[in-house]
């Protein structure tokens, strides 16, 4: 059983501390890459960081997970950081109830399950109907970019090079991609997007997801319970 939790960052620094050490062994070890602008560790005790876990049922092993940063003017969402220099409309695109999904990884023990590819991308859009959000952006690796449009995105052709820049490094390439209609989800594939609203109202339940490598049974826990958003806008 893999258990998919989420939860506000300051509510479980332990959980935290595997997520990230996690995300960043993964990014030096297997990709090269030592510091991307969702690595930093400003987030662990932030109220508008919101984790997404991946772990065995004990909750001490860590197979994976993703963030949902909410644009607060206090921590810039990490597509602000990682391509405001080379594109500033992406300042202006992100304001109050804009959030973005990033630090999404799963580690090797679990490849080819369908962590990353389908789980923590569709946990990441149920949380939306919790959360302030109007807009959802995302950056996304070329493997990952067909993954977005399957649960909603679109590409942002308005940013860079049709949605595209040369990032973390100058042989990798990243495509910006934005969801506007977090709630109808407009865009996304019809099967998808069935199977996110039936997260959204059964936010807690025990399912069995299919992936490439066969079936597996996968524990939701989505509610944030308590949440209140805080909105600090700060000039730039």
């Amino acid at each position: 059983m893999i258990i998919v939790r989420a939860f506000r960052a300051p509510d479980d620094p332990e959980a935290c501390l595997r997520f990230y050490n996690g995300h960043l062994r993964l990014l030096e070890i297997y990709f090269g890459i030592a510091k991307i602008t969702s690595g930093n560790a400003d987030w662990m005790q932030h109220e508008n960081s919101i984790v997404i876990i991946v772990e065995d049922e004990s909750r001490t092993k860590t197979y994976g997970g993703a963030r949902v940063q909410l644009a607060d003017g206090v921590i810039p969402l990490p597509i602000e950081t990682a391509i405001g220099k080379y594109d500033n409309k992406i300042y202006d695109m992100v304001k109050p109830g804009s959030a973005e999904i990033c630090a999404m990884w799963n580690s090797k023990e679990v490849a080819g399950m369908g962590i990353g590819s389908q789980v923590l991308a569709r946990a990441g859009v149920v949380l939306a109907a919790q959360l302030p959000i109007d807009n959802f952006h995302v950056l996304c690796a070329p493997i990952t970019t067909r993954i977005g449009k399957r649960v909603g995105f679109m590409i942002d052709e308005s940013l860079g090079d049709k949605g595209t820049f040369f990032y973390p490094k100058d042989d990798f390439v990243a495509t910006a991609m934005v969801i506007n209609d977090v709630n109808t989800l407009e865009y996304a594939d019809p099967k998808e997007r069935d199977l996110i609203y039936d997260l959204r109202e059964n936010l807690v339940q025990t399912k069995t997801e299919v992936g490439p490598k066969g079936s597996y049974e996968v524990s939701y826990h989505l509610e944030i319970p308590d949440y209140q958003y805080t909105k600090v806008q700060s000039e730039r």
